[in-house]
C-alpha cells in the first residue's frame, strides 16, 4: 500500500503544479485533525505569535510620529527621548517608574547595519536593553555589562557578511573596540533607561540622553539629521497596542503572523511550534488565506483568541512565586525559551521586560493578613541592616493606586529609592511608611503618601545580587504600622 501511495504522489506532481500538490497536502493533513487537535495546535499558536503581533503594532504606532515629542515616538533609527517623570496626573503608562529617564530607538537593519554612539555616563547606572522582535532580550549594554565608559556599537541583521566578522572596523573605518552585536530580527526595540536621582537631576542626564545617537553605517561619521516621518493616517494612533492585538479575530492575528513570519526570522528553537503550524495550512514563508482554510481549522481559528486570552488570564497569579506576599517574578524574565504561555503574558501585562539579571520587579499583593493593602491603614516595611535589597545598582519602591498610577500628593513623590537620604535606625534597620497622613515630621524622609482607598506597592533592584535572583533574599512582609514594637506610640 505504501508504495502505491508513493507512485501516486509523484504521477501528481507531474500533473499538478507544486502549489497545488502543496496545497492539498496541507488540506489532507488539517482534514485528518480533529477539532479538539486543531483548537489546542491554534490556542500554542496564538500565544507563540502574540509577542510578535504587539511588537509589530507598537513598532507600526511608535514610529509613525515625527521626533521631538519628549515621548517614546519617534523615527525610526533615532533616539527618542523622555525627559522628565510623568505628572502626577499623567495616565499615558501604567505603573511608570520614577527611577530613570527613558530613550527609546527603534531600529531599521532591513537595508545596513547601524552604529550606536553611547556617551560616558561618569559611573552613573544605565540600561541599552535590546529587544527583538518576539520580545527576547538578545543584547543588554550597560553599567553591568559594558562599563560607562563611552563605546561604539555596531548592530548588524541576522547572518550579515560572515567575511568581514573580524575586519569591520578596518573595513567602515569604525573606532577600535567596536563591539558587533548580531541582532535576531530585522527590527529592534531598544528602550534606554538611565538612573535619574529626581527633577533636579533632570539636566545631567537628558544631556547624557542627546549624546545617544543612531547612524545607518553607510553614514557613520557624518552629521545626523532627524529622519523625516511621513504619518500614515489609516494607522490606529489612539487604539493601544494591547487592545488592538486583544480585540483582533483569529482570522486576522494568523493572517497577520504569517506575513510577519516572511520578514521575520522564527528563534532556533521554534521548528516545533512552526511544524504543528503547518498542520493548519500555516507556513513560514507563505501567506494564509482563512477562507480557503479547511472548516476544522477555521473553527480552530476562531476560537483561538479566546480561549487562549483565558489560559493567560489563568495561569498569572501562578507565574511567579509567592513569598512573604510578594510576587517574585525572576526566572526567564527577558529570555524565555519555548515557554510561549508566559512570554505572551509578561508582553500582555508589562511589554519590554528586561532579563532578571538587570532588574527585576517584586509586586506586593497583601498585607502581613493577607488582606489588600488599603489608605485607611498605616504600613510599615522594615528592613533589618542586614536585609536591605540587595542590588549591585540601586532599588526603589512605588506606590500606585488600584488602577496602576502614581498618587498625587502634598510631596510631590512617587517613590522611594536608595539614593534619598532616609532617616535610619539606630541599629542601621529601615522603615518605610505607606499611609494616608504623614508619618511624623521625623519620619516623613521615609514616607510615601498613599490614597484614602486601595493601593499597591512595586519594588524595582537593578542589577540585582544573586540573592535576588536566586530567592536566597526576599522582601519582608508589609505590615500594619503598631504590628512593629518600637513603632507603638507611647
Amino acid at each position: 500500500m505504501l508504495s502505491i501511495g508513493m507512485s501516486a504522489f509523484k504521477a501528481a506532481r507531474k500533473v499538478f503544479a507544486p502549489a497545488m500538490v502543496a496545497a492539498m497536502m496541507a488540506t489532507t493533513s488539517a482534514q485528518a485533525l480533529t477539532q479538539e487537535e486543531a483548537n489546542a495546535i491554534a490556542t500554542d499558536g496564538y500565544l507563540y505569535f502574540y509577542s510578535l503581533i504587539t511588537m509589530d503594532v507598537t513598532h507600526r504606532q511608535l514610529t509613525n510620529v515625527p521626533a521631538g515629542g519628549g515621548s517614546y515616538g519617534g523615527p525610526p533609527n533615532w533616539f527618542n527621548n523622555v525627559r522628565s517623570y510623568p505628572a502626577a496626573d499623567d495616565k499615558s503608562v501604567v505603573r511608570p517608574n520614577f527611577d530613570t529617564l527613558y530613550s527609546s530607538a527603534w531600529l531599521d537593519l532591513s537595508a545596513e547595519p547601524v552604529v550606536i554612539s553611547v556617551p560616558s555616563t561618569d559611573g552613573r547606572y544605565y540600561l541599552l536593553p535590546m529587544l527583538d522582535m518576539w520580545t527576547n532580550v538578545f543584547a543588554s549594554p550597560g553599567w553591568r555589562t559594558t562599563g560607562t565608559e563611552a563605546q561604539t556599537l555596531l548592530v548588524v541583521p541576522p547572518n550579515w557578511r560572515p567575511d568581514l566578522r573580524d575586519k569591520f572596523e578596518e573595513e567602515f573605518k569604525l573606532p577600535k573596540g567596536t563591539q558587533l552585536i548580531e541582532a535576531p530580527t530585522p527590527k529592534v526595540w531598544i528602550i534606554g533607561r538611565i538612573k535619574t536621582d529626581g527633577p533636579s537631576d533632570y539636566a545631567a542626564v537628558n544631556k547624557i540622553q542627546d549624546e545617544l545617537k543612531v547612524a545607518p553605517l553607510s553614514k557613520w561619521g557624518q552629521d545626523l539629521k532627524v529622519p523625516e516621518v511621513v504619518v500614515n493616517k489609516d494607522i490606529d494612533m489612539k487604539t493601544p497596542p494591547k487592545e488592538q492585538v486583544d480585540s483582533m479575530s483569529g482570522d486576522e492575528f494568523f493572517t497577520q503572523a504569517a506575513e510577519l513570519l516572511k520578514t521575520i526570522p522564527p528563534h532556533d528553537t521554534d521548528q516545533p511550534i512552526l511544524a504543528r503550524m503547518e498542520q493548519l495550512g500555516l507556513e513560514r514563508g507563505k501567506s494564509f488565506n482563512f477562507d480557503e482554510a479547511d472548516p476544522v481549522v477555521k473553527k480552530a481559528i476562531e476560537h483561538a483568541p479566546k480561549a487562549a486570552q483565558e489560559l493567560m488570564a489563568w495561569k498569572v497569579p501562578s507565574l511567579a512565586r509567592v513569598v512573604n506576599y510578594w510576587s517574585m517574578n525572576t526566572d526567564t524574565m527577558g529570555v524565555y525559551g519555548n515557554y510561549y504561555l508566559k512570554r505572551a503574558i509578561v508582553t500582555q501585562l508589562g511589554l519590554g521586560a528586561n532579563q532578571a539579571q538587570d532588574a527585576i520587579y517584586p509586586f506586593n499583593l497583601a498585607d502581613s493578613d493577607g488582606k489588600p493593602l488599603d489608605g485607611k491603614n498605616n504600613y510599615v516595611l522594615h528592613f533589618d541592616s542586614s536585609e536591605l535589597p540587595p542590588a549591585n545598582g540601586f532599588w526603589s519602591v512605588t506606590l500606585y493606586d488600584a488602577q496602576g498610577f502614581q498618587v498625587a500628593n502634598s510631596l510631590n513623590r512617587f517613590a522611594v529609592s536608595s539614593w534619598m537620604p532616609f532617616a535610619y535606625n539606630a541599629d542601621g534597620s529601615l522603615d518605610l511608611y505607606f499611609q494616608n497622613e504623614s508619618p511624623g515630621k521625623d519620619k516623613e524622609a521615609n514616607w510615601l503618601p498613599a490614597p484614602k482607598g486601595p493601593f499597591n506597592l512595586t519594588m524595582r533592584l537593578y542589577a540585582p545580587k544573586s540573592a535576588a535572583l536566586t530567592g536566597k533574599w526576599n522582601p519582608p512582609t508589609v505590615k500594619m504600622a503598631d504590628a512593629l514594637p518600637h513603632l507603638v506610640t507611647q
